[in-house]
């Protein structure tokens, strides 16, 4: 099963010409999950991977670099004549912003669902979930993990052969946790394994709820709208640095840190080998850039850089 972030925008508060505002896609197998919406984002999703009948939209908080690219997104999908439902999920305060908006998105042919999340609530999808966590910013704010259920543990065909199982469809029943011809699935299946697990922090200063959410994540995305000389600065207005996000990072003992929401102040690289002093397996991505996550016995995260399509 195919797990990936895409960085449709990873700018703070202000664009740039190379970074819009926050949104993040993540696609599990057939599943498009959009998270935060900032403005723009859909020119964004158009000009790279193109714009993907989206299942879930998770907002951290109300912001506006965080949702105001949302109203025209929901009216591009009505305009394409969508039909299948999209569910859209938001701290409370959600139906009150989008109930505002219905002005300027106006009668949509699709069902719109509106959830409010309250810190510690899950959206359950096929063997995965996403749970909202909460975090320390200047208002209402979440951040979400995305987690897979547990895995069977590695089958051992020649095993299962030993103690008198046929190869064929009876494998299956073994994996599936059927008894077969009195062998149990537990003699010739390994330990179960864990899920894979993605962290987005949102806006936020370091805080014990992202830490413990974070815990043995493969990827944490993070926001670093500052370097560590801006501190002062982060603390009053609720933003993490690179080395506080580094730190979480290295408490947490995530496999690969991202860092992204960067103020406009910053190329990229400086808060890179900032947070890197700390922890070494952190990245800046880029618009467009991409964190592959395999299954653990695959690799290891990996970035991969954007790179542009040659036009003909």
């Amino acid at each position: 099963m195919d797990l990936s972030i895409f960085f449709a925008g990873t700018a703070g508060s202000v664009p740039t010409a190379r970074r819009g505002l926050p949104a993040l896609l993540v696609r599990r197998g057939g599943d498009r999950l959009l998270f935060d919406c900032g403005e723009g984002t859909q020119r964004q999703l158009v000009a790279s991977v193109g714009l993907p009948e989206i299942d879930d939209v998770f907002i951290t908080h109300y912001h506006a670099d965080h949702w105001l690219g949302l109203p025209g997104m929901l009216k591009t999908f009505d305009l394409r004549a969508r039909e299948r439902p999209l569910a859209v999920h938001g701290p409370p305060g959600l139906r009150e912003l989008l109930g505002s908006l219905r002005r300027v998105y106006g009668r949509l042919s699709y069902p719109l669902e509106l959830v409010e999340l309250e810190p510690g609530q899950e959206v359950r999808r096929e063997r995965y979930s996403v749970a909202a966590f909460p975090v320390a910013h200047r208002v209402a704010a979440v951040g979400y993990a995305l987690y897979e259920d547990p895995r069977p543990g590695e089958f051992d065909p020649a095993l299962a052969e030993e103690l008198g199982v046929a190869p064929g469809p009876a494998f299956g029943c073994l994996q599936r946790g059927e008894i077969v011809n009195g062998v149990r699935p537990e003699q010739v299946m390994g330990p179960g394994r864990e899920g894979r697990k993605v962290v987005i922090s949102g806006d936020t200063a370091p805080c014990p709820t992202l830490t413990v959410a974070a815990h043995r994540a493969d990827v944490l995305v993070c926001e670093a709208t500052f370097a560590d000389e801006e501190r002062e600065r982060a603390a009053e207005t609720a933003h993490a640095t690179a080395t506080q996000a580094a730190q979480v990072a290295l408490e947490a003992e995530v496999g690969l840190l991202a860092l992204t929401h960067l103020s406009t102040r910053y190329g990229g690289g400086e808060l890179r080998d900032e947070a890197r002093a700390i922890f070494a397996n952190t990245v800046v991505p880029r618009d467009f850039d991409t964190i592959e996550v395999p299954l653990p016995e695959r690799g290891p995260p990996q970035l991969v850089r954007w790179e542009e399509p040659v036009r003909t």
